[in-house]
């Protein structure tokens, strides 16, 4: 279990281990030295001064469940906007209600203002399209207009006022919000859509992806009070729930796609589209909603006043809202049916929605209503039954790639049916992790990352027949392993190299890797009892890295101090092999080496002469003791060993795993 070594004991427990050759990291080697060296040991995981008191405080547990005093602030945003196709421009005001249920008094609060990423000089890590960023034309709180403050340090002002400090704003209302109080916020603002090749969003000329595009409450959480880190574009984000109601003008004969359900069908949708709508509610066939030739104005929605639409939107309890329009898009719909998501003893149905252009049929986009709905339902099956009421694909720009919004995700780029389901069924995952289990993402990409690749990759074996993503992984991760390139997975989103694919290998690859060896060791029950009470206990909460592990230990029963350490915040590799088979008497001698750093346990099956054969698990202890090499006998000759055929567990060299007495 989590240990908690305060302070200068900490730091002396740490330095002692370091000596003896307890940690790794970036570039370790993948074989030690000879037998007579020391063998490093997996030093204990040391939970952060911020946790322990977290858990004095009584909200976080070493348990892994959230404390009997756990709490996170609420928002209510009300969000009315205008896009403008011609100039790109989208313009809007928000009224936020912001709930402050910590025991904290608030004299500062923070917003995320993402769109500021785009302005000239704004620090960043990749190259993206540059515009003015977002224009605030009016900021209030409380019902008094704010005047912004320039001269002084952001957060250092006295009176009320705001600051841009980076993409956060950061605003000390007239009067401190106590707990349990609330605050009003008001604010009015623009900005120039970015063209395709912003992250995550922007406009081809056709589409319009809308995503980071409203000032956002930063997360106040109770272990570092408010989360305002930079977006610098790589590392993706951590987000507070709140319920919203959005209005969206845009011309007449554009469809939207996007977070939340829409209010107002028959204002802006016309009677055939609501009429097939409809039928698709009642059907696991997938149904074309608007086909090539019921696009436009006056068929696909109604004519609109002055040629524009307003469509409005309510989405309750979560993190983000987002949207997708195109006056070029088909729709799509049926239906999927998730099980019992609301407790009430019957199966319960969500809604599947695919808006693509008649372009990208090529690329698989007429099978995305199919793909989306065994995404949805697998993911229901695997996990827990989706909670929201709908869920959207869209064909977006290119530099979505893939990315994930509540109840929505964007697909960019040429795609065929594998790439296409994949990316699909990747983003859909997100849905569980992290919009319902919202971890920070900023500074711990595997903990939605890594898990979401784990869940498309068991997505993918059912719906491709035994297809096998994880062959992949082993190939990125083994591949950077190999050059001591990799980097540990315990590092913020936005320090890892640029030159390298280190971010994506550790967190999506070697994560997923990560919890298919965890899955072999503890057994396929206890994996997904733990994994999906993990998910149970965090729902709509954010867990940190030590709420997971103890999750884990709590339902295995097992201290895994071992195996977190290696994985997470070192880069240590397994190599174990067969380093000789030999005749004992009327037994077989069979010699396992530890060449790595990693200590693992040995998942063994040997064939006897006759063909039978046994399965034999050596525990990790004798590693953990110590040792470089240990043998088991077994009775009888033996034609064949090997060492975890199955591939549960991530060794980097499998050329030394088999042995045969076998002669061509």
């Amino acid at each position: 279990m989590r240990r908690c070594i305060p302070g200068p004991a900490a730091a002396l427990v740490l330095a002692t281990l370091l000596m003896a050759g307890g940690a790794g990291g970036a570039g370790a080697q993948t074989r030690t030295a000879p037998d007579s060296a020391p063998r490093p040991r997996p030093y204990p995981v040391l939970e952060t001064p911020a946790f322990s008191l977290a858990v004095q405080r009584g909200t976080r547990t070493r348990t892994g469940a959230p404390g009997p005093r756990y709490w996170t602030n609420y928002a209510r945003y009300r969000i009315d906007a205008s896009l403008d196709p011609a100039t790109r421009t989208l313009t809007g005001r928000e009224t936020i209600r912001y709930e402050n249920r910590s025991p904290d008094t608030l004299p500062l609060l923070a917003l995320h203002v993402r769109q500021d990423l785009f302005r000239a000089g704004a620090t960043r890590n990749r190259e993206v399209p540059i515009t003015d960023g977002m224009r605030l034309a009016r900021v209030a709180a409380q019902g008094q207009e704010l005047k912004e403050e320039r001269e002084s340090a952001p957060r250092q002002a006295n009176s009320a006022s705001w600051q841009r400090d980076g993409t956060v704003l950061w605003i000390r209302p007239p009067q401190p919000v106590p707990p349990g109080g609330a605050v009003d916020l008001e604010l009015e603002w623009s900005f120039t859509v970015t063209p395709d090749g912003a992250p995550r969003g922007g406009t081809d000329g056709e589409v319009f992806m809308v995503s980071y595009w409203y000032p956002q409450m930063a997360v106040y959480d109770d272990l570092g009070g408010w989360q305002a880190d930079q977006y610098e574009a790589n590392a993706e984000f951590y987000m507070g729930y709140a319920d919203y109601d959005v209005a969206l003008t845009l011309p007449a004969g554009w469809l939207i796609g996007s977070t939340g359900v829409l209010q107002n069908p028959e204002a802006v949708l016309s009677e055939p589209t609501r009429r097939r709508l409809a039928q698709a509610s009642r059907t696991r066939q997938v149904v074309h909603v608007v086909a090539a030739a019921d696009r436009g104005a006056g068929k696909a929605t109604t004519p609109g006043e002055a040629g524009k639409l307003t469509w409005r939107f309510r989405a309750n309890n979560v993190r983000d809202f987002d949207f997708a329009a195109s006056d070029q898009y088909l729709w799509d719909a049926t239906t999927a049916v998730v099980g019992d998501a609301n407790g009430d003893g019957r199966p319960d149905s969500a809604s599947i929605n695919t808006l693509y252009r008649p372009s990208r049929i090529p690329w698989a986009w007429d099978q995305s209503g199919r793909y989306l709905q065994h995404s949805i339902e697998f993911l229901s099956r695997y996990l827990w039954p989706y909670r929201y009421p709908r869920m959207t694909a869209i064909d977006g720009v290119t530099s979505c790639s893939g990315m994930e919004y509540p109840m929505l995700t964007c697909v960019g780029g040429p795609r065929d049916t594998l790439g296409l389901y994949s990316v699909v069924v990747h983003e859909t995952a997100h849905m569980w992790f992290p919009m319902q289990v919202g971890s920070n993402e900023t500074r711990h990409g595997w903990q939605d990352e890594g898990l979401t690749r784990f869940n498309q990759t068991e997505a993918m074996r059912e719906f491709f027949h035994g297809y096998d993503r994880f062959d992949l992984a082993r190939q990125s991760y083994g591949g950077l392993a190999r050059l001591g390139r990799e980097v540990e997975l315990m590092r913020h989103g936005d320090e890892y190299p640029l030159d390298s694919p280190a971010y994506g290998v550790a967190s999506y690859e070697k994560m997923s890797l990560i919890l298919h060896a965890l899955q072999g060791i503890l057994g396929d029950s206890t994996f997904l009892k733990a994994y999906r009470e993990y998910g149970r206990r965090w729902l709509e909460k954010h867990p940190t890295p030590f709420d997971f592990w103890n999750t884990f230990e709590d339902v295995a029963g097992r201290d895994l101090d071992w195996f977190w350490r290696p994985w997470f915040y070192d880069t240590w590799t397994l190599d174990q092999a067969v380093a000789s088979v030999e005749p004992a008497g009327d037994s077989t001698a069979i010699t396992i080496e530890d060449r790595g750093l990693a200590p693992m346990p040995v998942l063994l099956v040997v064939t006897k002469a006759g063909g039978a054969t046994q399965r034999i698990t050596l525990p990790v202890e004798p590693w953990l003791a110590g040792a470089r090499r240990r043998t088991v006998r077994v009775a009888g000759a033996v034609r064949a060993v090997a060492i975890d055929p199955e591939k549960w567990l991530p060794d980097v060299d499998r050329t030394n795993n088999v042995w045969s007495g076998l002669r061509p």
